[in-house]
């Protein structure tokens, strides 16, 4: 009970204090924008440096770590697609906990299921993370930084930003 009430406790300090610094997340490469199967699908690749270290302590197991794609539709004011995850967990040490990278390919594609709704958009890209805690609940929280770009009015192919 008592490690229980402890650990509500971190978690509340926690979600305020303990957050990722997230220094750069941004569209490196739009790769295509193109109907696939009546539905616009985007193909992108971003560029990303965030350190997770801060988001850890004695009671922080692993983050699952994602990018998130947003936009706005007349039928849906709210879109938000997961494009890329990540499983970092604290045994992997502090080395693997700062994501450097430059051209990731997206791992999910960019697809609006309602079709026709992604050129001309404006999409902004953030970053998520789920913790999950040794004991207690689970969390999940978003970064402050973000950035934004805009999809072609016309389908596309490979278009450097």
């Amino acid at each position: 009970l008592g490690l229980s009430i402890m650990a509500g406790v971190v978690k509340m300090g926690h979600s305020n204090h303990n957050k990722p610094i997230v220094n750069k997340l941004k569209l490196n490469t739009l790769r295509s924008l193109k109907a696939h199967g009546g539905v616009d699908r985007a193909l992108l690749s971003f560029d990303i440096d965030v350190d997770l270290q801060p988001a850890f302590h004695w009671n922080i197991k692993q983050l699952f770590v994602f990018v998130v794609a947003s936009y706005e539709t007349k039928k849906n004011p709210v879109n938000q697609v997961v494009l890329w995850d990540k499983i970092v967990e604290a045994k992997d040490g502090p080395d693997n906990m700062i994501i450097k990278e430059k051209g990731v390919f997206c791992k999910y594609a960019l697809i609006d299921q309602r079709g026709g709704g992604l050129r001309g958009k404006n999409v902004t890209l953030s970053l998520y993370w789920d913790h999950m805690p040794l004991t207690g609940f689970l969390h999940m929280d978003h970064s402050d930084y973000s950035s934004t770009f805009q999809l072609p009015e016309q389908y596309a192919v490979s278009s450097r930003y």
